[in-house]
């Protein structure tokens, strides 16, 4: 049995959105019911929709910043009841068996997770994501937004705040660290609030210096332009940490040279080409280049919870759902400070 509920759904590779119905399974002994308030636009989100990490599933509901109320729960769900404030994020669903989701680290599933959209569940269904009214959603799976979070906000925490939460936590930023952002969009400005929430000493590089004034109030300490060549020679062998949000391939090298003894770079953005290193930037100072996805349920959770109780909340643009094919074109171009969401009440 299944119940349909309105989407937003692109039905080829870079066709505009249109309004279609999709179909939700009913509710499970352990699923929760969301009814939808907002989601966020991911850049993920448009390099699926148009078909730029190769074949996609269409028709496609894009969405992985999901934020709501509950409106049902299944007969054996403990942990939830309706009128909670929950949100959903990269993934609904993982084997719970092997040794990374044993250890709350889901997102590495060996047999691997089960995406919110885009994908197919263990039984073969497709999933859809939250560019729509509501999304059934196990428990395990499902996130409390705090109270004093607003939901619109709430939304890119569930990609973009853990993206960046995640590795610096991992890489211990805190007091006495010194934190390099590399890119001040979506997921570089939540990097910014986040480690400087942490307590660590933040610096934002950014091709220009036009966001300035805004990394400087999110709480960085300074702001440098990469187009600057003075940039990479005042600041060699500086950092602790470098976290790329980029998509772009670019001179790792030179970053690599601004990392202090044992420093890492850790790159979250995943650019098309491969990455050319010269080995002796790793080994002169003992620097590390790494990688980092999102982050497990529970790691989520405690996000959410530091976001909330240091305020470390996203800058957002809400839209209108007959408004996604324009934000796109403006994610792309970058015109955007710093992360749509879409308001659901505007789903017709």
């Amino acid at each position: 049995m299944s119940v349909k509920v309105v989407a937003m759904a692109a039905g080829e590779a870079g066709a505009r959105f249109e309004t279609m119905m999709v179909e939700r399974r009913e509710p499970r002994p352990h699923d929760v019911v969301i009814s939808i308030a907002y989601c966020g636009i991911c850049h993920s989100d448009i390099h699926q929709a148009r078909e730029e990490w190769g074949p996609a599933i269409f028709p496609m509901v894009p969405g992985h910043e999901i934020a709501g109320t509950v409106s049902a729960v299944g007969e054996a769900v403990a942990r939830f009841r309706p009128g909670d404030r929950v949100g959903v994020g990269c993934f609904v669903d993982s084997c719970r068996e092997c040794a990374n989701c044993r250890a709350g680290e889901e997102q590495y599933c060996e047999k691997g997770a089960v995406w919110t959209y885009n994908a197919r569940d263990y039984e073969g269904n497709e999933t859809y994501g939250g560019y729509s009214a509501q999304v059934v959603v196990d428990e395990n799976y499902v996130l409390r937004i705090p109270d004093s979070i607003g939901l619109e906000v709430a939304a890119p925490l569930l990609c973009a705040g853990i993206t960046l939460y995640s590795p610096l936590v991992h890489w211990g930023a805190g007091p006495g660290k010194r934190v390099a952002v590399l890119g001040m969009g979506g997921l570089g400005h939540m990097g910014v609030k986040i480690a400087a929430g942490m307590g660590a000493d933040v610096t934002v590089l950014s091709h220009t210096l036009s966001k300035r004034d805004d990394g400087l109030r999110f709480g960085a300490s300074d702001y440098r332009a990469t187009s600057d060549p003075a940039t990479f020679s005042d600041l060699a062998g500086r950092f602790d940490l470098i976290v790329n949000t980029l998509s772009v391939n670019l001179d790792v090298d030179a970053y690599l040279d601004l990392l202090a003894r044992n420093g890492s770079m850790v790159v979250v953005g995943l650019p098309p080409q491969p990455y050319q290193v010269k080995v002796g930037s790793l080994t002169s100072r003992r620097r590390s280049l790494a990688g980092s996805s999102i982050g497990g349920i529970r790691e989520t959770q405690a996000m959410l919870d530091f976001c909330a109780e240091h305020e470390a909340l996203p800058s957002v643009e809400v839209i209108a759902a007959d408004a996604i094919d324009a934000a796109y074109d403006r994610v792309v171009r970058s015109d955007v400070r710093y992360r749509f969401v879409i308001d659901m009440a505007t789903l017709s």
